[in-house]
Order: structure tokens, then sequence, then C-alpha cells
């Protein structure tokens, strides 16, 4: 489940990265990506190369530097590709680490996938019960057992026909001996996007990791689509169509660099003009704004560009703190928060806090941070939330907790305000969480974890308000 507990925030899902070049090290470069992706996934990583005729593969848990501190693979590669992981779908082990690596009687294929299927137990049990066996207890292996079973004579033609009766999000690199292959699922759930080399091409998650590695950004992997990289360039084609683009919100809200451009829209001027929205909206006024470090920055920078409140560093953040550090003792649970933040006295005493964040999940953080600030002389503390209340699980590559555990569903506004110990608070109205990403449609981003609109097919194990169960596209309640 994508979800930490010490921030009360939901975590990334995974990140992918490939490149085709004949000219340049493509395991180094690959390296560089993941790194510039690693916030996507800190629980494992890995590279799989190939040459033209065989493939290699490193992968580990962990960061990015400790799965490669002795190197990244060494072969004279042509291709690579990459992955940073967070566990949507299957345990946090080394067995289900990626990319994934198999031979098939078409020859050898790698994957990596970002995303989550909705119906990949559907879909592994029959082929369990057709005789397949599976390695890992990831859903990627589903998509590679597919591929691996389809008759098609090509490999566009093959990964095509495995994607035909996959529900949910999918943005996959691939790669045979001989070609790079990128693929976004039709409601385009998770970016993709394309970058050019001197001599290469590239496949990333995110623009962020193109300025890495110093390639040009050429444009978005389109819903629905499929591009092929091979010596005669790069070749695409469409192979499914959905009723409906959907691109996550919390791409723009939260999960991606700020210094990305995710579907033609800076990921630092939505989240800026989402501070300046709420400045608008609350109306609130108090002596200094501040954010909870780092996700809260850039909107709390807008909130007092609008407002004329002055911006400070009331929280500090220890970026020193790793996913895998001892976690404190139940009785001393309010110590693992102050590891990772504490608050500045001399900044916050005597004064009226407007403390900007981007999300609320279940709360237990944002209590534990408003009575620090108190404890350290904050006169109020009035919270702002650059995005709605989260009422809805999401299935889509975020694995969010069941319902029942996301606060919003069971409390109102007062009711989560007087929880946390807030003296205000205002969360972000989606009309206005909207109108702050201008270069795209409300209309066609998800907002299923807002308002239970969810635009393709999920699971019905969830019940929502209205105690029916959603099993069709873009039913409402």
């Amino acid at each position: 489940m994508l979800y930490d507990a010490l921030t009360d925030k939901f975590k990334e899902e995974c990140g992918i990265f490939g490149i085709f070049s004949r000219c340049e090290n493509v395991s180094m470069i690959t390296y560089w990506g993941l790194y510039a992706l690693q916030h996507r996934g800190q629980e494992s990583a890995g590279i799989a190369v190939t040459d033209g005729c065989v493939m290699d593969i490193q992968r580990g848990m962990g960061l990015v530097p400790d799965v490669f501190k002795n190197g990244v693979p060494e072969m004279a590669a042509h291709i690579a590709i990459g992955h940073v992981r967070y566990s949507t779908t299957g345990s946090s082990l080394l067995r289900n680490t990626q990319p994934l690596l198999v031979n098939y009687s078409g020859g050898q294929i790698s994957l990596a996938h970002n995303g989550n299927l909705t119906n990949a137990h559907e879909i592994r049990s029959g082929l369990e019960k057709e005789g397949c066996v599976f390695q890992t207890s990831i859903d990627s292996e589903v998509i590679v057992n597919l591929i691996a079973r389809s008759g098609k004579p090509t490999v566009e033609e093959k990964v095509s026909d495995s994607l035909t009766g996959v529900h949910g999000a999918y943005c996959l690199v691939i790669m045979t001996e001989n070609k790079l292959i990128g693929v976004r699922d039709p409601n385009g759930f998770r970016p993709l996007c394309i970058g050019k080399t001197g001599e290469g091409w590239v496949l990333a998650s995110e623009s962020c990791a193109l300025d890495t590695v110093g390639a040009r950004f050429i444009r978005d992997v389109e819903p629905g689509e499929m591009v092929t990289i091979d010596d005669t360039g790069l070749s695409s084609r469409h192979f499914a169509a959905a009723e409906r683009r959907a691109g996550c919100v919390f791409e723009y809200i939260y999960f991606a660099r700020p210094d990305s451009i995710i579907d033609g829209q800076s990921v630092y001027e939505a989240r800026f003009n989402m501070g300046k929205t709420l400045a608008r909206e609350s109306g609130y006024k108090a002596d200094i704004v501040i954010s909870v470090p780092d996700s809260g920055t850039t909107a709390a920078v807008g909130f007092s560009r609008e407002s004329g409140i002055p911006f400070a560093e009331g929280l500090m953040k220890n970026r020193y703190i790793g996913r895998t550090f001892i976690q404190p003792e139940q009785k001393k649970r309010d110590l693992g928060v102050r590891l990772k933040l504490n608050a500045v006295a001399s900044v916050v005493k005597g004064k009226s806090v407007i403390m900007v964040d981007d999300s609320i999940v279940r709360g237990t953080t944002s209590g534990k941070i408003v009575r620090m600030l108190k404890d350290a002389g904050a006169t109020k503390v009035h919270m702002c939330v650059s995005s709605p209340p989260i009422g809805y699980p999401c299935y889509y590559g975020i694995d969010t907790s069941v319902r029942k555990e996301l606060i919003a569903a069971s409390k109102l506004v007062d009711e989560i305000r007087r929880f946390i110990g807030a003296d205000s608070l205002h969360y972000l109205s989606l009309e206005g969480l909207h109108a702050s990403i201008p270069n795209i449609s409300g209309k066609t981003l998800c907002n299923a974890c807002f308002n239970c609109d969810y635009p393709a097919r999920i699971p019905c194990a969830e019940q929502c308000s209205c105690n029916k169960y959603v099993f069709e596209p873009t039913q409402r309640h």
C-alpha cells in the first residue's frame, strides 16, 4: 500500500526510463535518469540492457545509488530500460523488482511498468488455470505472459493484443533485442514523455529526467499510443481509444517533481496557482505563511504572493531520514514526525500562522504538526490544503487506504479541523483546483479520489457512500 504513516501522504507510484542509442553509454544514462525519478519510488531499482543479441539485468532493493554502488551493467549495449518502484500490487520483495526479463518463443523481452491493473487478479487466475507459472506477485508479470502467449506476428502487435483485455493504469517501457517500445494506457492516467539526445531517443515518466540526462523534450506519449524506437527512428500507432481522457490530478498536486512538465502543463505553475487560489478562497489573515516541506512549499509561496502575507520557513525537514530507519515505539509515535520535521520556534513564536500542505489522508500527522507549532509558541494555526478532501480510494497506481481510513470519508471539514487541532481549515475547492491547472481541462483529469467519479473499470471490493458497488466507468454517486 502506497502510504507513508509518518508524513500522512500517498507515495508516488513508480518511475520508468528507456533509451535507444548506438553511440552513448545507455547504462549510465539510464542510471542518471532513474536518479532524477527517485522521488517516484524508493523501494527498489533496476536496469536491463541489450547489445542486440543477449540481455543483461541488474536489480536490487533500495535507492538507486545503493543498488548500483558497484556499477551499472557493463555490456556494450544500445538499448536500456530502468525502473524505480513502490509496491502497488505485490509485496516489497527482491523477486518483485523490475524490469522483468523473460525468454519466450519470440526471443527475449524486458518490461518496466508504472501503474496498476485493476483486473490483474482476474487475468492471472485465468492464466494459472491454463498452466501459466508466475515467478512474482506483481501485476506487470500478467502483461509479460499475455505478450508471450500472443500469436500475432510482430512484437508491436503482440503488445497491442496483450492489452486488449487489460483495465486500469499502465505506462510501459519494453525492450526487445532491437527495439524500445513505449506504451501509455487509453485514459492516460500516468505520464510518459519522449526526448531526443544527440543520436538517441529517450522515454521517461517525467520531463525532469530528460533534463537531467541532457535530452531535448519532444512531446508526451498520447493516451492509447504505442511508440517504437529502432534503427529507423521513431514510429507511432494508436492501439486503443477511451471514452475519456483522465490524467491523475495528483501528479500536479504532489507526485511529480515541480520542474516537470506533464501534458503541456508546468507542475510548478499549477502548484503556485493552487496557493494563490487558496489565498483567495480562504481569505485567511495571519502574520506568516509556512509550508509543510517540501510538498507544500510551492503552494505556500503562491499563497504568500497572492495574500501579501510574508512566507517564512516555520518547519524544517530532516532530509537525511530514509524510508527504512528504525521506527519509534508506539508510545513514542510522535517522535517519528519529529525526526522528519521540527518547528522553528524563533519564526513561529507569538505568531499567527497559515500552514499550507498538499493533502490530508488520515489526519494523524497534520494533528502532530499543529501541536508542534503551538508547542513552539504559535498563537494560532490556520491550515490550508491545496487539494479537495480525499474521500475515495484510488485504484490506478496509488493503492490508497481503504475508504474507512480516509478521514474525509467519515468527517466533515469542521470535524477534521477539531481532530487535527487547527484554529481553522480550508480545502481547495475542486473548481479552484481545476482553475489552477490552466493548460488542462478539468474534464480530462481523474478526480475520483475527490468525487467517486471513476473513469475506468475498478474492483467492486469498495463501497461508496451511497452503499452501491461501483462496476462501470464514470458512474456517479
